[in-house]
């Protein structure tokens, strides 16, 4: 990521192939960003070293590895991993959002979400970080 906080590469984890291809419009048509998209976390892991995202974009709940252990394994690779991970899900109830948030999360993005208004979410919430 740019020293700027400018968010240029997603990496997106998510297992429902509809909602895949919805995101994917949103964020590379409508928000320019450059995407790698994932249908498992162990497939996120395969791929994240050779993309380097500057974010990534994380389904809470998946079969196997569901959001928070994809995280906690991305995490624990070797040579670290500290990019900024936002949550998507809608499971929003409070106590739910502030552990995605004490997991290391940065936001959590409704679902269903507005295809129109994602990027400018996504951009939100790293514009928001104390670090950016």
């Amino acid at each position: 990521m740019e020293a700027s906080g400018v968010i240029e590469r997603i990496l997106y984890v998510e297992d429902d192939p509809d909602i895949r291809a919805v995101a994917e419009l949103a964020l590379v048509d409508v928000g320019g960003f450059e995407v790698q998209l994932c249908e498992s976390g162990q497939q996120a892991l395969e791929l994240v070293g050779n993309f380097e995202p500057d974010l990534v974009l994380l389904d809470v709940m998946m079969p196997g590895m569901d959001g928070p252990a994809t995280l906690n394994a991305l995490r624990n690779l070797d040579g670290g991993f500290d990019v900024p991970v936002v949550f998507m899900t809608a499971r929003l109830q409070p106590a739910e959002i502030e552990e995605y948030r004490a997991q290391g999360a940065i936001g959590v993005i409704p679902k269903p979400f507005d295809p129109m208004t994602l990027a400018e979410e996504i951009r939100a919430l790293v514009a928001s970080r104390p670090e950016a």
